[in-house]
C-alpha cells in the first residue's frame, strides 16, 4: 500500500478549513458567555472575559500567520489530523499542522470580538441583573 492511497480524499481546501474554524469560533462564543455566569463577582467577571478575549486575539494572530505560512511551505500537501500514520520524514507534521492551526486561528479571531462584545453587555448590565454579578 503506497502512502498516497491511504490518505483521506479530497484533500483539505483552505476554504472549508477556515469555514470550519468560524463555525467552531461561533459556538464557542454561547459557551464563553455560559462559563463567564460561574464567575460571580462583577469584577472578576469583566476580567475573565477581557482575558479570554485578549488571549483569543494573539491565538488568532499567531494561529493564522503561522497556519498560512505552514500551508504555504506544504505545497498542497496538507492532510487531515486522521491521516498522521501516512506522515514521513522529518518535514511530514507540518502537513498535518497547517490545518490545525488555521482553523484555531479562525475559531480564535470569531471568538474574540465575542469575548469583547460579552465584556461590554456585562460592563453595561444594571446592578440589580443577573448578569451583573455579585
Amino acid at each position: 500500500m503506497h502512502t498516497e492511497d491511504a490518505i483521506i480524499q479530497p484533500l483539505l481546501r483552505m476554504r472549508d478549513v477556515a469555514a470550519r474554524g468560524a463555525l467552531y469560533g461561533l459556538a464557542a462564543v454561547p459557551v464563553l458567555g455560559v462559563a463567564s455566569l460561574f464567575v460571580s463577582d462583577h469584577q472578576d467577571r469583566l476580567m475573565f472575559l477581557a482575558v479570554v478575549g485578549g488571549f483569543a486575539a494573539a491565538l488568532a494572530v499567531v494561529g493564522i500567520l503561522i497556519g498560512l505560512f505552514f500551508w504555504w511551505a506544504c505545497g498542497g500537501d496538507i492532510r487531515r489530523c486522521r491521516d498522521w500514520h501516512t506522515v514521513r520524514g522529518q518535514a511530514g507534521p507540518v502537513t498535518v499542522a497547517a490545518p490545525v492551526l488555521l482553523r484555531i486561528g479562525v475559531l480564535a479571531l470569531v471568538l474574540f470580538p465575542g469575548a469583547f462584545g460579552l465584556y461590554h453587555l456585562v460592563d453595561g448590565a444594571g446592578y440589580d441583573s443577573w448578569l451583573y454579578g455579585d
